[in-house]
């Protein structure tokens, strides 16, 4: 199966490795890092050659207790990057966000998929993806990230992700957007502890039949944090480790801050599931 994003493909009948670059000055892992366009495409660049599929630019921090920034300040950081990766590179640009103005302008510029982390709830969300003509991926959040990590529950995590997830995919269906063009992502550490995280990992296969594909944003989050005891700049193996779980279990795309790692990872574990 291939992605059609704005002419260009995404091929998900092999791992699909989704570079992280972040444009904001307080993303968790590389705020402040690539504020720039020349740094934001100079990394864009180098993940390109190290084998990324796609490149997924966000100008909102989704971290736990990010401040909400403005349209107008998301637009001013995006749009300079997103127009200018789109001309110098030959993959797929996704834009990660939940404001309907970014999506809009962002397509305009040439992004080829929608990246929402509130699985386009927020008003006239569904609607530019749908006039966008673009592939979409669907998160599930518990709350937002100012609180959404003040002592989440559930009464099954697992199946409860599940059936936000199908409801949304229903609901995009129902508006246009074919499944053929929807990638659904259980969101780890979105509204979840530790366990939850956990349970959703070792049942992520339970996903599979939502959509296109999973798309699995683990790299560097906190729950390898939690359980290596290790901070942001080390826990490089523990991602690794996770991704390797995930495409073991039916992810399609992984999204992830180191590509050239991953990519190798995912060979490995590529060649093993499909060994007789």
């Amino acid at each position: 199966m291939q992605l059609n994003c704005a002419g260009k493909m995404l091929d998900l009948n092999q791992p699909a490795v989704m570079g992280v670059l972040n444009v904001t000055p307080d993303s968790f892992s590389d705020g402040g890092c690539y504020l720039q366009p020349d740094a934001a495409l100079r990394r864009a660049e180098i993940m390109a050659e190290e084998g990324a599929a796609i490149i997924d630019v966000g100008g909102e921090s989704t971290r736990p207790g990010a401040p909400l920034v403005t349209v107008q300040e998301e637009l001013d950081r995006v749009l300079p990057v997103v127009e200018r990766l789109t001309q110098a590179l030959s993959i797929p640009i996704s834009v990660d966000t939940s404001k309907p103005e970014v999506m809009r302008e962002a397509a305009r510029v040439g992004a080829g998929l929608i990246n929402d982390v509130r699985a386009l709830q927020a008003p006239g969300a569904l609607d530019v993806a749908v006039t966008s003509d673009l592939p979409v991926c669907l998160m599930h959040l518990r709350g937002e990230p100012a609180t959404m990590q003040q002592a989440p529950r559930y009464s099954d995590a697992v199946a409860e992700v599940y059936a936000f997830l199908a409801e949304r995919v229903q609901v995009c269906e129902a508006a246009g957007i074919s499944r053929d063009r929807i990638l659904v992502d259980p969101g780890f550490g979105f509204g979840k502890t530790l366990e939850h995280n956990l349970r959703l990992l070792r049942h992520l296969n339970r996903f599979t039949d939502l959509a296109a594909g999973v798309l699995v944003g683990i790299s560097r989050k906190s729950m390898i944090g939690l359980l290596l005891n290790t901070p942001v700049t080390e826990r490089l193996s523990g991602s690794l480790a996770a991704a390797v779980i995930a495409l073991w279990q039916g992810a399609k795309i992984i999204r992830t801050h180191d590509v050239r790692e991953t990519v190798q990872a995912l060979c490995v574990c590529a060649a093993a599931r499909a060994a007789e």
